[in-house]
């Protein structure tokens, strides 16, 4: 179910995550959704998104690992979300980012762990792109975050990577 949720919520969102869709999706009895998940469909929400927070996380890590410049980690870092995005036919984009685009009145407790995901993604970008300076090394990662979410923006609408390969060309001669 919560492999379902966080597919639903890259594709469409938080409100095309409700609880039917989940079921639909997870081929679960619609019993078992409640069973599991009482807060019915913010709680499974919020649990998936802390799911793929966590995975992002590692997914990041593990692109920037292993180069020997700020200038290769950046590209690599880039060329990983592109082939994310196309590995999905560009059809999926970021969790956080499409319910960030989501949050009505209702789903205000989501604003800290979209926040939180978002800090700790920045923190393993400033671990690994180090500029020298802590406040310029936490800004530059604040700027491939937006970067990223701006590419998958592209990616949905153009049907192709290239935006996150542009934007991780242009930020590595930002690094160099």
């Amino acid at each position: 179910m919560l492999e379902a949720a966080i597919d639903l919520l890259r594709g469409y969102g938080l409100s095309g995550a409700g609880i039917n869709d989940v079921v639909r999706e997870s081929a679960a009895p619609k019993g078992s959704v409640y069973h599991f998940f009482p807060g019915g469909k913010l709680q499974i929400a919020g649990e998936a998104l802390a799911v793929y927070a966590g995975r992002v996380e590692a997914f990041i890590d593990e692109a920037l690992s292993g180069r020997r410049s700020n200038p290769e980690r950046v590209r690599a870092l880039f060329d990983a979300f592109a082939q994310r995005v196309e590995n999905t036919s560009c059809r999926r984009s970021c969790a956080v980012g499409t319910v960030s685009l989501d949050l009505g009145d209702d789903a205000e407790a989501f604003r800290p762990l979209l926040r939180g995901a978002l800090d700790s993604w920045a923190r393993v970008i400033a671990h690994h792109v180090d500029l020298g300076e802590a406040k310029r090394t936490r800004s530059f990662a604040g700027l491939v975050l937006t970067a990223i979410e701006g590419a998958y923006v592209r990616a949905r609408a153009e049907g192709t990577g290239q935006a996150f390969r542009e934007a991780g060309a242009w930020l590595a001669q930002l690094v160099q």
